[in-house]
């Protein structure tokens, strides 16, 4: 099977954003049943408006920074910062003073925190009945043979 490459990034952005924002630009990397990952970019001056999904998202901050809101609480993010956006909560993002990229991952279903409640009980004690497994890691397998007829370094 082929490696699947997605480009995005300049060049590759939407021009006209996703609805609710003004001066983002977009582009979807991966959408199916499961989710949907995009990458926004937003200029200075920019904004995702305050609105809500009935998804689990995080707001994955990968350049710059800027600022974001969460059920009427506002704060400061930077590269390296990921932020939660519950389910039907009211979110949004903006960019004051100069630019910020975030890859945005919405995850679709419900939030497992339902099913975790069913597999653990207090401060992570089994439920009756269940046991905890045992394992470990394998170590690496053989290294894998270079092919020169595929073009693969020896």
């Amino acid at each position: 099977m082929p490696i699947e490459v997605r480009r995005f990034g300049v060049g590759h952005r939407r021009k006209d954003g996703p609805p609710g924002t003004t001066g983002v630009t977009g582009q979807v990397i991966h959408s199916d049943a499961r989710g949907v990952i995009s990458e926004l970019a937003f200029a200075r001056n920019s904004r995702i408006d305050p609105h809500s999904n009935p998804n689990t998202t995080w707001f994955v901050v990968i350049e710059g920074g800027g600022w974001v809101i969460v059920d009427g609480e506002r704060i400061r993010v930077a590269a390296g910062e990921a932020v939660l956006w519950p389910p039907n909560v009211p979110h949004g993002a903006w960019a004051d003073l100069g630019p910020m990229r975030a890859i945005v991952v919405e995850l679709a279903g419900p939030d497992e925190s339902t099913v975790r409640g069913l597999i653990e009980t207090g401060a992570g004690s089994p439920v009756a009945g269940v046991s905890r497994g045992e394992g470990s890691l394998r170590g690496p397998g053989p290294a894998p043979v270079p092919d020169p007829d595929a073009g693969e370094p020896q």
